[in-house]
C-alpha cells in the first residue's frame, strides 16, 4: 500500500534507519509506556516495538495511515484516531508516558505550547518528550534572552520544561524531502517553577510584549499595568529595553504581578 504524503497535514515521513536507531537510543524505553505522535508509515514505531516497551499508544489523524498501521502492527499498539490538538493527554494512560514525535511543521509550536500551558502543577502526564521540530523552531525554543531568536516560544517552553538539543537531522532523512533541516529536542518537566492562577496569562503577557519586539517595552507595560512605573520599579525593569532583553524569570514575575493585581 503506497501512501502519498499529504501536504495539508504537514506529512514528512522519517525514513533514515540510522537516525531512527539514534532516536530510540536517547532514553531507556524497555517496559515503559510510550506515546508516539504522528507515526506516519510506522518506521519509528517498528523500532520502538523492538525495544520491548510495556505498551505503545499512537495518535494519528490520517485514516489512510490508520489502516496501514493496523495492518502492520495488529495487536502490538493502541491506535487513537484523532487530532493531537483535540485529545486530553491525561486520559491516554495511567502511567507517565515517554513521548516520541515527528511533529507536523505546521502545528508543532501549537502542540508544544498547548502541552505546556495545560500541564498539571503537581503531576505531569509525561516523564519525557523526544520531539522533532523544524530546526528554525528548535533554535527559538532553545534560545536565551538577549538573542534574536528569543521570544514567546522559548519563554513558555522554559517555564515548565528543561530543554536540550540531541542532534540535528538533515532534510535527506525524510520523504518527501522538506526544504529545511530538523532538530531533535529532549524535554523533562521542571520540579521548581513559577505558579500561575492561569498559565494562559503567561501566553497573553508574552504576546503583548513580543507583538512589538523591536520597540521599547514601555508601551507594553502601559498596556498591561495601570501603575506601570511602580511595577517596573518593583522588578527593576528598564522601560527603554526591548522584549528580547528581559530574562525568563522577569516575564514569570510580571505574569504573577498581573494576576495578583486582577484578583
Amino acid at each position: 500500500m503506497i501512501i502519498i504524503p499529504k501536504k495539508s497535514l504537514g506529512q514528512n515521513f522519517l525514513v533514515d534507519k540510522n537516525i531512527i536507531k539514534k532516536i530510540i537510543s536517547v532514553i531507556q524505553i524497555e517496559n515503559k509506556s510510550i506515546l508516539e505522535v504522528g507515526p506516519g508509515t510506522g518506521n519509528l514505531t517498528s523500532a520502538i516495538i523492538s525495544k520491548k516497551p510495556k505498551q505503545i499508544f499512537l495518535i494519528e489523524k490520517d485514516h489512510r495511515l490508520i489502516s496501514l498501521l493496523k495492518k502492520e502492527f495488529e495487536q502490538k499498539v493502541n491506535i487513537i484516531q484523532n487530532d493531537v490538538l483535540k485529545i486530553d493527554e491525561n486520559k491516554v494512560c495511567k502511567d507517565k508516558l515517554i513521548v516520541f514525535g515527528n511533529l507536523p511543521y505546521n502545528i508543532s509550536t501549537e502542540i508544544l505550547c498547548r502541552w505546556v500551558l495545560n500541564l498539571s502543577n503537581k503531576n505531569p502526564w509525561f516523564s519525557n518528550l523526544i520531539l522533532m521540530f523544524q530546526k528554525e523552531v528548535a533554535d527559538r525554543i532553545l534560545s536565551d534572552y538577549n538573542t534574536s531568536n528569543y521570544g514567546r516560544l522559548s519563554i513558555v517552553a522554559n517555564w515548565r520544561l528543561n530543554v536540550k538539543k540531541i542532534f540535528d537531522i538533515t532534510s535527506n532523512c525524510f520523504y518527501p524531502k522538506p526544504k529545511v533541516d530538523s532538530s531533535l529536542l529532549f524535554f523533562s518537566p521542571k520540579k521548581n517553577f513559577f505558579k500561575f492562577q492561569n498559565p494562559n496569562n503567561l501566553e497573553k503577557i508574552t504576546r503583548i510584549f513580543f507583538q512589538h519586539r523591536r520597540k521599547m517595552i514601555k508601551k507594553s507595560f502601559k498596556q498591561i499595568f495601570s501603575e506601570y512605573i511602580e511595577v517596573s520599579d518593583k522588578y527593576k525593569v528598564n522601560l527603554n529595553l526591548r522584549p528580547q532583553n528581559i530574562n525568563f524569570d522577569t516575564y514569570y514575575k510580571l505574569t504573577q504581578e498581573y494576576e495578583n493585581l486582577r484578583s
